[in-house]
């Protein structure tokens, strides 16, 4: 009895320790990959947009998504790939090459051919070298960028922003294109081994393993740093990177989001530069990225123990089990700062500011408070938060509601009563749901989005920028107002749990813990990752996040160091228990009720 006693235990335990450890995820604009990357050959990056070659053949992509171009063609037969400014393409195993994304200039359309070696992406044009050296070009050559010239013997190509190079096999270099700034007159010699066409400049690398450049120097791009020891470059718009043989990388040129601050910690063995970010390939496989992240409202902080999160603007908040909110993104008014001297059970974020009812009950404010934003009412009695770009609304214990901040709209003035149970604030709009599952709106009204639906069976609101969206008891959802992009229209069905609404996307959690995304994508907003172990999902402006449950495995031996320390720390409680129970069976402690 006491054996099948404390196996059922340990199951219980088991459960108990794997369903609390919650991570982030996101995804839309960023510089890094929205989840883990292992088993990766390849990176490449250009304007807004990553790409990652696995050592299985398949491609994953991030970033900017507006054309498709971070959304590689399914399959595990590619062995190469490289990223245009809103196009990509990759060369397949049997030497065919295929391309996606802005085809408006043939540039996602290569030759049919199934013999090439080598490709390269450029502005708007493409290149691909063949056996025997040759090479073909096609897309835009407005320029010249796209006539290749004739010839065998070549071994390596760079498409640039509207020129090209191509490195022979006696290792000197050919350019042609836009040659306004020289960037297609390379320098003579014939100790060159790698080559990198950038916007207006260009950079090889020579033997002796140091690097020589030419064409504009506007930011200094093409001025590299003395010295050799280098063993790969890359280049991409205005920035110029450079891997030493040590792994550390080197940057230099245009600075706008910090593209030029590798991490100092770490070692790489491949790098792609985008226009304004990095990607770089880390001998184990991993892959990491710097540089623009749209103010790193995507990146997602480390730890396993959130229990809700919030999407502003440019910003984003989580709220720990301890209480405490982490904050991460634009900060420029102090919105991404909490006050540290709190703890907290609920969150809210609008446009440049953030309020969080405290522990006792009470409501604190931060960041930008030209109207008045956070600075809100007194009480401790709050037991609901939300914000609109200007404005708060807080639900109460008696189920009444309070609104202050921007109020132009009327959106800071909720209707008297006190039978509400759930808020949400749009951009200058508010709703609520009354305890009877009917939805009251005020606000703003330009497209409709306080013609709030009629009907007394709706669970949960959401308020994107101009639209909202409700959640029915059978699990079906209904949208309106703005719906420009189609964020006002859910996809059919009646398997959702959970809604969240950004600024102009959708995205909606399903039964299975697998979550769809509807609504404008140009930043990828509305793609969400794969799987079905999602908790939680929150959208903010151009980027959305999920709360993952990481522990969430069929197999314990596929659980990560969160997992797993949770389970040892339940191990030695059991293991105590034991003991006790081995020293003084009497122990009541010992004995199922």
């Amino acid at each position: 009895m006491k054996k099948i006693f404390v196996f059922a235990i340990l199951i219980l335990l088991f459960a108990y320790s794997t369903s609390h450890a919650r991570g982030l995820v996101s995804w839309g604009l960023r510089a890094v990959p929205r989840t883990e990357l292992t088993q990766v050959t390849k990176v490449a990056a250009n304007h807004y947009h990553s790409l990652a070659l696995k050592s299985d053949g398949s491609i994953v992509g991030w970033g900017q998504n507006f054309h498709g171009e971070a959304t590689p063609p399914s399959g595990k037969v590619f062995f190469d790939v490289s990223a245009g400014e809103h196009f990509s393409i990759a060369l397949r195993s049997d030497g065919g090459i295929v391309g996606w994304g802005d085809n408006s200039e043939g540039q996602a359309s290569p030759p049919d051919a199934i013999d090439f070696t080598a490709i390269s992406a450029g502005k708007n044009h493409g290149l691909a070298l063949k056996p025997d050296g040759s090479i073909v070009g096609w897309g835009n050559n407005d320029y010249g960028q796209a006539a290749v010239p004739e010839g065998t013997g070549f071994v390596a190509i760079s498409a640039g922003y509207e020129h090209s190079l191509a490195l022979r096999s006696d290792g000197s270099i050919v350019g042609w294109g836009w040659n306004h700034h020289g960037e297609t007159s390379p320098p003579a010699g014939n100790d060159f081994i790698a080559i990198s066409a950038g916007r207006w400049y260009s950079l090889a690398l020579k033997s002796d393993g140091s690097i020589v450049g030419w064409g504009r120097d506007s930011e200094g791009q093409a001025s590299p740093p003395e010295g050799t020891g280098f063993v790969a470059i890359s280049v991409r718009g205005d920035t110029s990177f450079a891997l030493r043989s040590d792994g550390r990388v080197v940057v230099w040129g245009f600075n706008k989001d910090g593209q030029v601050s590798p991490p100092e910690d770490e070692t790489f063995s491949a790098i792609s530069g985008g226009w304004y970010h990095c990607v770089a390939l880390k001998s184990d496989g991993s892959v990491i990225g710097w540089g623009e992240n749209i103010d790193g409202r995507a990146y997602s902080p480390s730890g396993s123990d959130f229990t809700s999160i919030a999407a502003g603007r440019q910003y984003s908040l989580a709220l720990k089990s301890n209480g405490r909110i982490v904050g991460w993104g634009l900060d420029d008014n102090g919105q991404a700062t909490p006050p540290e001297d709190y703890t907290y059970k609920a969150i809210a974020t609008g446009l440049e500011h953030a309020a969080a009812i405290k522990s006792d009950g009470s409501i604190v404010g931060w960041g930008l408070n030209l109207y008045g934003q956070f600075t809100p009412p007194s009480g401790n009695d709050f037991t609901d938060i939300k914000a609109g770009w200007h404005h708060c609304i807080a639900l109460k214990s008696n189920g009444s509601i309070v609104g202050w901040g921007g109020n132009v709209y009327g959106q800071a003035s909720p209707p008297s009563g006190n039978d509400y149970v759930k808020i949400a604030a749009g951009n200058a709009h508010s709703i609520a749901l009354k305890s009877d599952g009917r939805i009251v709106a005020w606000g703003k009204n330009t497209s409709g989005q306080i013609a709030a639906p009629s009907g007394n069976n709706f669970i949960a609101i959401v308020a994107g920028g101009s639209h909202n969206l409700a959640l029915k008891s059978d699990g079906s959802i209904i949208g309106w107002g703005l719906n420009t992009d189609g964020q006002a229209s859910p996809p059919a069905g009646n398997d959702f749990v959970a809604i969240a609404a950004g600024y102009d996307h959708s995205l909606a959690l399903k039964s299975d813990g697998s979550i769809v995304g509807w609504g404008r994508n140009d930043s990828g907003q509305a793609t969400p990752p794969a799987g079905n172990n999602y908790t939680a999902i929150e959208a903010g402006q151009q980027y959305s996040l999920a709360m993952v449950d990481i522990c969430s495995y069929s197999i314990p031996g596929d659980l990560n160091d969160d997992c797993k320390v949770n389970l040892e720390d339940f191990a030695i409680m059991v293991s105590n228990w034991l003991v006790d129970c081995n020293l003084d069976p009497s122990n009541q402690a010992c004995v199922p009720d």
